[in-house]
């Protein structure tokens, strides 16, 4: 299989599982889902539009993560992006949150950017942040010892993008730990099934 096209296709088959668990639970009646009130954390954070570049550059960095990270990685991202998406639509479908989103009155480029998102984005879905979670994902497969200042680099881009989202005020703080923790679940269990497959063909060729 041509590299550009299979990279392409588990990017379609794992990211794209995200996207699709994502519009089929964006549905539901707001009015159900469970109000989130803000921590000591997310005060710390001025609401501040200027944030959406980089919290829109999430998308550069997910696709550059599959166009770019070593081979053997590429089933892994995939089958963890495949991972936190039910992980994600378990918690969407049986307890949605939600919170209050500031009001976008400024007058800027960056002002009309966030409100375009908003009208595309749900007001629920907020616990957890798939944002965070695939963000953790992406680094993680990008990152490489032989590659300490490029490692390095989309370390910080990640961390950027997090803290983006918290000056967006689109998540809560307790939203980016929800993420981070399903981050670690798909991780752990991406590495356990393809583990487990790679030991049953083994045992197959024997």
């Amino acid at each position: 299989m041509n590299s550009l096209y299979s990279r392409l296709w588990y990017m379609l088959t794992g990211w794209g599982a995200v996207g699709v668990v994502y519009s089929l639970t964006s549905s539901q009646d707001q009015a159900s889902a469970h109000l989130l009130q803000p921590s000591v954390v997310d005060l710390w954070f001025e609401f501040d539009p200027s944030a959406i570049w980089l919290y829109l550059s999430f998308f550069i960095l997910c696709a550059y993560a599959y166009l770019c990270c070593p081979q053997q990685r590429l089933v892994w991202l995939a089958r963890s992006m495949q991972l936190s998406a039910v992980g994600a639509g378990i918690v969407f479908t049986f307890w949605p949150t939600t919170m209050e989103f500031p009001a976008v009155t400024q007058e800027t480029l960056s002002a009309d950017v966030l409100r375009l998102l908003i009208q595309l984005d749900s007001m629920q879905n907020c616990l957890p942040s798939l944002h965070v979670t695939l963000t953790i994902l992406a680094v993680y497969a990008l990152w490489q010892k032989t590659q300490l200042f490029l490692s390095l680099f989309t370390a910080l881009w990640g961390i950027a993008i997090t803290v983006s989202i918290l000056q967006l005020h689109r998540h809560q703080f307790v939203d980016v730990l929800g993420g981070a923790a399903l981050a670690i679940f798909a991780c752990i269990f991406a590495h356990s099934i393809l583990n487990w497959q790679n030991k049953r063909i083994l045992r197959r060729a024997l």
